[in-house]
């Protein structure tokens, strides 16, 4: 696998720019640096929000984002809260009790789905239990969903992230409490969240972009999602994975194409060439000696990006052994 190209603006290329929010347009209440700049000059295209957070309803996430200083409409938000309670409306019958375990986000999206939101795990006619990211789940809450599901509940998470990067660095995210109850029941839950098909579905149903482009830092929830769903991604560096975990990434988790950030969309991608030990970008050029890339030339950041993941590649699936990349140079 390549990555893709195109000599003029990469956001020229698509009617539609599929965003994650958590690494990619914020870290926890601030805007990641570049990022409100870069969407608010993407005018001419869709812009779509998918978060994998399912803690807070659409129009809280809206609100954040203008704060931000960005202008979403509440219809622009997906999130995997929404995307997991249409798959258990389509699997229960309407008005069904479901117990939560997670947030508002959660509750507001099984209520627009017809369904109930209880906390008692003995309600009558429970019909599921649904488990989702909240900063304040505890030790009690985890329990009470494993209590459900070891009693025959059909089990559902909003997604499997194991990490959340937020502003003071990487927490557990909701598949590691996810983990927990798995664990303890030995049971695996339906999950809507990147990179299954449910979140995506969601997105192209409300959208219906003819050539959309999804932007996400995580390898195996943004870019295996995209992959899988036949959807281009952009990988960029300012969340979860580094410039090492692409290089080394498994084919199923590559990116189309790479960027620093957000303002990568506005630039062009040009083809990587490489020959004999060296990558060449434009005007950046990557060699590899002894298993570490280095930069023998620097080009403008997206070239220089492209060189090193371009030979990368090349190199892991000539050899099948992971590549090191200079330390100064990784981001």
């Amino acid at each position: 696998m390549t990555l893709a190209a195109t000599d003029r603006p990469l956001v020229a290329s698509h009617d539609a720019v599929l965003l994650d929010l958590d690494g990619v347009v914020y870290r926890g209440g601030h805007a990641v640096p570049g990022a409100v700049e870069a969407l608010n000059q993407a005018r001419d295209v869709r812009l779509a929000y998918l978060t994998n957070n399912a803690n807070r309803p659409p129009e809280a996430v809206a609100e954040h984002l203008r704060e931000l200083g960005l202008h979403p409409a509440v219809e622009d938000i997906v999130t995997s809260a929404q995307a997991i309670a249409g798959v258990i409306a389509h699997d229960v019958p309407p008005g069904s009790p479901v117990l939560v375990i997670g947030g508002e986000g959660l509750r507001s999206a099984l209520r627009a789905r017809g369904l109930e939101p209880v906390d008692d795990r003995h309600a009558p006619g429970l019909a599921a239990v649904v488990q989702g990211y909240m900063p304040d789940l505890g030790w009690r809450d985890l329990a009470e969903a494993a209590y459900a599901v070891q009693a025959g509940a059909p089990w559902y998470a909003s997604n499997t992230d194991l990490t959340i990067p937020t502003a003071e660095g990487i927490a557990p995210g909701n598949g590691a409490l996810v983990h927990a109850v798995r664990l303890a029941t030995g049971r695996e839950p339906v999950v809507a969240g990147k990179p299954y098909a449910p979140l995506f579905e969601e997105t192209m149903e409300r959208i219906a972009p003819s050539s959309p482009l999804m932007v996400g830092d995580r390898l195996d929830t943004d870019i295996r999602g995209a992959r899988q769903a036949g959807i281009a991604s952009l990988f960029v560096l300012t969340g979860v994975n580094t410039l090492v975990d692409v290089v080394n990434a498994d084919p199923q988790e590559r990116p189309d194409l790479v960027g620093a950030g957000l303002a990568s969309l506005h630039q062009p991608h040009p083809a990587v060439a490489v020959e004999r030990g060296a990558a060449r970008c434009g005007e950046a050029v990557a060699e590899i000696h002894d298993g570490a890339i280095r930069v023998a030339r620097e080009g403008a950041e997206t070239e220089t990006l492209r060189a090193i993941v371009g030979l990368g590649w090349a190199c892991r699936d000539e050899s099948g052994l992971d590549v090191t990349v200079d330390e100064r140079i990784d981001a």
